[in-house]
C-alpha cells in the first residue's frame, strides 16, 4: 500500500525542528478556535497550526470531492464519517501544498496569512464530539498487577480474560481535551476496617496511561464487523489518561464495574494521528497465551503499533518527574480485535466513537502505567524532584502524557494531554 504522505525523504517549507512530534509525514487532525474567535478544522505541521476551512475555500483541495462546509465545523465528525478514501487524498494533498518543492502556496503571502497560526494564536478544542466512549482493559500486565492486589496473586487473571477483550461502557459527556483542569470527585468510600461506608472526596485520585482510537460510521444495527477489515473504520489513535478514583471504585465496582469511579474525567490529546501515518510503525502483538475464538483471529502479524509512552507528574510550582515509560505495542488484544468484538454482537458504532486501550502497562515496575502498579497501593511512594512523596495524585500536581513513535530517522508523535487537578468543587 502507497502511502503518499508517508514519504520519509519529504521535507515542508514549513519550519520543523529535528525532534518535533509533528513532521510533514505526520499531518494530524484537530479542531482549534483561531485569532479571529472562529472554530475550524486544522492540522499542523512543525509548530504550525493550518486552518483547513481556509485552504478549501481558497480552493486547494479542488478536484477532491468535499461539502464546502466539511472543514468549517466544530468536530471532525462529518469528515470522518466520510470513510478512508477521502481522508487519504485530503492528507495527500496537505502533503503536497507543503511540500519544500511546491511554492503555490509557500509565495502567496495573503493565502498564508489566513492560513496559518502561531500555536500561540489558536486555542485546540475537543477534535470530535463524542456519542459514546468505551473503555477496554486490554493489558495483560496491568490485569495481573490489579488481580494480584486485590485477588489472588496465582489465578490474577479472570477466567474470562484471555478469551475476550473485557470493556465497558463510559461517560462521553466528561471526555474533554488537554488543558482542561479537573476536580477532585466525591463520593461513598469504604474505609480500611469500616463496616459502613462515608461520603467524601476520594484519597486515592489516579491517572491511567491508555490510547484511544477514534471510529467512523462502521455498520448498521445487528451487522458484525470483521476483524480483518475493523482497521478501514478507524480514523486514527490519540493519547488518553482516564482518570480514576481508586477508592470509590473498590466500594462500587461489585457487581457492575466502573462508575462514579472513572465518570468525573477522561483527558484526551487534541490532534489525531491518523492510522496511515503509524503505517511504518506497525509490530506485532503479543502471541496469544491461549486459542482465541475465529471471530478474534486476524490475518497478518503487524497489528499493533511501536508508539513509545511516557506520563510526568508535575506538582504545582515546581518541575516535571517522569514517573512512567511504557509502549502502546504491549496491548495483549489489538484494536482491530477490540472493535471486532465490540461488534459482534451487531453494536452499532458510529462517527466519532471514542475507545480507550484500558491501561497501558509493560513487564517492568518503570513500565506501569497507574499509580496504583507505580507505588503498589501506595505502599511504596514515589520520591519526586523537589523532595515530595506521591502515592497518587495530589491537589494541584499537573499529570502529563506524551508518546511517539519513532524508526529510521524518522518520528510521528502525538504532543501530549496535560492535565491540572484541582481541589474537590466550591460552589462561588
Amino acid at each position: 500500500m502507497r502511502l503518499a504522505a508517508n514519504n520519509p525523504d519529504r521535507t515542508s517549507w514549513l519550519h520543523v525542528d529535528k525532534n518535533s512530534d509533528f513532521p510533514i509525514q505526520n499531518i494530524p487532525f484537530g479542531v482549534f478556535l483561531t485569532r479571529d474567535d472562529i472554530i475550524t478544522i486544522g492540522t499542523r505541521i512543525g509548530d504550525t497550526a493550518i486552518d483547513l476551512g481556509a485552504l478549501h475555500q481558497l480552493g486547494y483541495f479542488d478536484g477532491i470531492p468535499l461539502t464546502d462546509d466539511i472543514f468549517l465545523q466544530d468536530s471532525l465528525n462529518d469528515f470522518i464519517a466520510d470513510g478512508r478514501k477521502t481522508w487519504r487524498a485530503v492528507r495527500d494533498r496537505i502533503a503536497e501544498v507543503f511540500d519544500s518543492k511546491n511554492t503555490t502556496l509557500k509565495n502567496n503571502k495573503s493565502h498564508k496569512e489566513i492560513v496559518l497560526f502561531r500555536l500561540d494564536e489558536i486555542e485546540m478544542q475537543l477534535p470530535v464530539e463524542v456519542g459514546d466512549y468505551t473503555d477496554f482493559y486490554s493489558s495483560m500486565e496491568h490485569a495481573t498487577n490489579v488481580g494480584t492486589m486485590f485477588r489472588d496473586p496465582d489465578n490474577a487473571l479472570l477466567p474470562n480474560w484471555l478469551h475476550i477483550p473485557v470493556g465497558y461502557h463510559g461517560r462521553s459527556s466528561s471526555v474533554i481535551p488537554s488543558g482542561i483542569p479537573v476536580h477532585r470527585p466525591q463520593g461513598q468510600t469504604l474505609p480500611e476496617g469500616a463496616t459502613e461506608p462515608v461520603f467524601g472526596p476520594s484519597k486515592l485520585v489516579d491517572f491511567e496511561l491508555e490510547m484511544a482510537f477514534i471510529t467512523t460510521d462502521a455498520n448498521d444495527l445487528g451487522e458484525p464487523i470483521p476483524v480483518d477489515e475493523a482497521e478501514e473504520y478507524i480514523f486514527g489513535l490519540v493519547l488518553l489518561n482516564d482518570w480514576s478514583a481508586r477508592d470509590i471504585q473498590k466500594w462500587e465496582y461489585v457487581p457492575l464495574g466502573p462508575f462514579l469511579a472513572k465518570n468525573f474525567a477522561t483527558s484526551i490529546s487534541p490532534w489525531i494521528v491518523t492510522l496511515d501515518a503509524l503505517e511504518p510503525y506497525r509490530v506485532e502483538s503479543p502471541k496469544p497465551v491461549k486459542p482465541q475464538l475465529d471471530y478474534l483471529k486476524y490475518s497478518g502479524k503487524k497489528k499493533s503499533f511501536d508508539i513509545h509512552l511516557e506520563v510526568s507528574i508535575q506538582p504545582e510550582g515546581a518541575k516535571e518527574n517522569i514517573v512512567s515509560k511504557s509502549n502502546f505495542k504491549y496491548m495483549y488484544w489489538n484494536v482491530a480485535q477490540q472493535l471486532a468484538h465490540h461488534t459482534i454482537n451487531g453494536c452499532p458504532v458510529n462517527s466519532g466513537d471514542l475507545m480507550g486501550s484500558g491501561t497501558i502497562s509493560g513487564p517492568t515496575p518503570e513500565s506501569y502505567g497507574s499509580m496504583l502498579e507505580l507505588t503498589w497501593k501506595g505502599e511504596k511512594p514515589i520520591k519526586l524532584k523537589d523532595g515530595t512523596e506521591r502515592k497518587f495524585i495530589n491537589d494541584n500536581d499537573t499529570v502529563i502524557m506524551r508518546g511517539h513513535c519513532e524508526k529510521d530517522g524518522t518520528r510521528i508523535g502525538f504532543g501530549e494531554v496535560s492535565t491540572k487537578l484541582l481541589p474537590v468543587f466550591k460552589k462561588k
